[in-house]
């Protein structure tokens, strides 16, 4: 997928082209730098995020602890400190390829952008409650260290009384009182598609989901088992035709941000 995209009519054809093949489901991700951006969650960006990854969700909620009151798992609290740009561990996807595109065209004029195609295995697709998600999602409360003394090699038993998998099993027993001790070591290194609760305005505005990625995964450079990456490049000079493009198909900051200051940023900007 090297072509390059100039206009949505042209962006259209192209992932008419892009369909799923045998049990595998599509999710798209758009980046106005195709140069800069990588797929690499937020919290594994820098190190100073990957230090403090056990602390930044904690000083959130301990501070604002109204806002979370509805969140019963670390995941949900995950997603929703996403939506105030909070490092985390998940990378946001659509289900829907003209918003990857918006994603794509909205910055960065003149830059090449790309819309990123996921194909996914079926059964890496996750709901909000799945235990696979509870165990990659509670890493966020170990320590860098503790994560890094995870013995991956170790299998049953011996892989679960390790004491920082002991103390993640706590994280997850606190959500899941009946979880047994039975986390597989190949469970926490994948990444999975997590489709979350739908009581977010901004999720349901951009048919949004998240990749949550576990420990030691490159989705960047090696995708594990059951994921594949392609890309479709898009045109930085072109950006702003697009843009205008999808506004006509209603598909702008106001619709994709459905918050009322972004509203009223959009419709002065159309002043």
């Amino acid at each position: 997928m090297t072509q390059t995209i100039s206009s949505l009519e042209g962006f259209v054809r192209k992932i008419r082209q892009v369909k799923p093949v045998n049990d595998e489901v599509l999710l798209y991700r758009g980046h106005s730098d195709r140069i800069k951006f990588k797929l690499v969650p937020s919290v594994l960006r820098e190190a100073r995020f990957r230090d403090a990854e056990h602390q930044i969700l904690r000083e959130l909620v301990a501070s604002h602890p109204s806002d979370f009151a509805q969140d019963g798992t670390t995941l949900e609290q995950l997603a929703r400190v996403q939506h105030y740009s909070l490092p985390t561990r998940l990378l946001d996807v659509t289900w829907n390829p003209l918003a990857g595109l918006y994603f794509a065209a909205k910055d960065d004029p003149g830059k090449p952008g790309e819309v990123v195609v996921f194909r996914i295995n079926r059964d890496l697709v996750k709901y909000y409650d799945s235990d696979t998600a509870s165990c990659i999602a509670n890493l966020a409360h170990l320590s860098d260290s503790e994560k890094r003394a995870i013995d991956f090699t170790q299998t049953g038993h011996d892989f679960n009384s390790q004491t920082p998998v002991d103390r993640l099993l706590q994280f997850i027993r606190a959500e899941k009182p009946h979880f047994r001790a039975e986390i597989k070591p190949e469970h926490l290194q994948t990444a999975i598609v997590v489709k979350p609760k739908l009581n977010n305005r901004r999720i349901l505005a951009q048919s949004g989901a998240f990749i949550l990625l576990g420990q030691n995964v490159d989705l960047e450079s090696a995708p594990p088992d059951g994921i594949a990456v392609e890309r479709i490049h898009i045109n930085g000079n072109k950006k702003e035709l697009i843009c205008d493009e999808l506004d006509r198909m209603a598909i702008n900051d106001s619709s994709m941000f459905p918050e009322i200051e972004k509203a009223a940023i959009y419709i002065k900007g159309k002043l």
